[in-house]
């Protein structure tokens, strides 16, 4: 662990938190661990993608995620469906693969369209191999600190913010965001570490009143550039969860800098993290199942 430079709340430049060098040391042990079980039980740790459709931005995340399970000695399986798939065909794909004993992580990747019922395909993959930890028993173990699988992008930052030495308990983190997959469970992963937690969304009345009270922000906002250096109080870690078109942010980066102690760049921040951590929860799931 590092631990972070002294700063005065006035300083001219944050301190970069550099999610890619730490994420290349996540994917070499989880390289390690998978040639260790691979050794002992003759079986690779598997990953299966399910994509449905064909749009740009999820063809090379899923394309990236697959590249990284190489470097990690995890095999993948990919399943490319049409952008007309049915709901209960989704469904029925998903528990095949749950079913699959030789499949022990499975990735949704999403948007998946709006005529379907992303929830209800997300509950078709079972808890064991929810790596992405996206499921109702996902969130409500990861809650209640119990043995299951995070989200990966909220489990990523809290990794990154233990890296770079970040003191929580009894200080005041504000969560700019709140979804499913990412606002709601950073913020529960937040108060498990003793943190008192705000929650603000597009809502939210005089939203910069509240997250100028913050020592540790999350923005997971998804919108560019949406918190400036106003909204932020001087010596704050923040976390900029957000990448929108032209490899921005939802903080306005230079703007930012100024006034936090440490912050995530977009991109090498909290990105590579998320893939790092899906890797680690794979290799995690083909420990518990072998």
């Amino acid at each position: 662990m590092t631990t972070p430079a002294t700063q005065s709340p006035t300083s001219p430049t944050a301190r970069l938190m550099d999610g890619s060098a730490l994420a290349r040391r996540m994917v070499e042990e989880a390289a390690e661990r998978a040639a260790l079980l691979t050794r002992r039980t003759g079986r690779t740790p598997c990953l299966a993608t399910v994509l449905v459709g064909d749009d740009p931005a999820s063809v090379t995340y899923v394309r990236m995620k697959r590249s990284r399970c190489e470097q990690a000695g995890i095999r993948s399986r990919h399943v490319a469906l049409p952008a007309a798939t049915t709901t209960a065909e989704l469904v029925d794909t998903l528990t095949a693969l749950s079913d699959d004993p030789e499949v022990h992580g499975i990735l949704l990747q999403h948007p998946v369209g709006p005529h379907i019922d992303e929830r209800a395909a997300f509950e078709a993959i079972a808890p064991a191999k929810d790596v992405d930890g996206v499921t109702y028993h996902s969130f409500a173990t990861m809650s209640f600190g119990a043995d299951g699988f995070a989200s990966c992008t909220p489990a990523g930052i809290l990794r990154l913010l233990d890296h770079y030495g970040v003191e929580l308990a009894g200080k005041h983190a504000v969560v700019v965001g709140r979804s499913a997959i990412l606002g709601k469970p950073v913020g529960m992963l937040l108060l498990g570490r003793d943190a008192t937690v705000t929650y603000c969304h597009s809502r939210t009345t005089d939203l910069a009143a509240l997250t100028r009270q913050a020592d540790v922000l999350v923005a997971a906002v998804g919108r560019p550039r949406f918190l400036t250096g106003d909204h932020i109080k001087p010596g704050a870690v923040v976390i900029d969860a957000g990448y929108n078109p032209g490899n921005v942010g939802d903080v306005d980066f230079d703007s930012a800098r100024t006034r936090a102690s440490l912050i995530t760049p977009v991109p090498g921040g909290v990105g590579p993290m998320t893939i790092a951590t899906l890797l680690t929860q794979t290799v995690d799931a083909a420990e518990r199942l072998s």
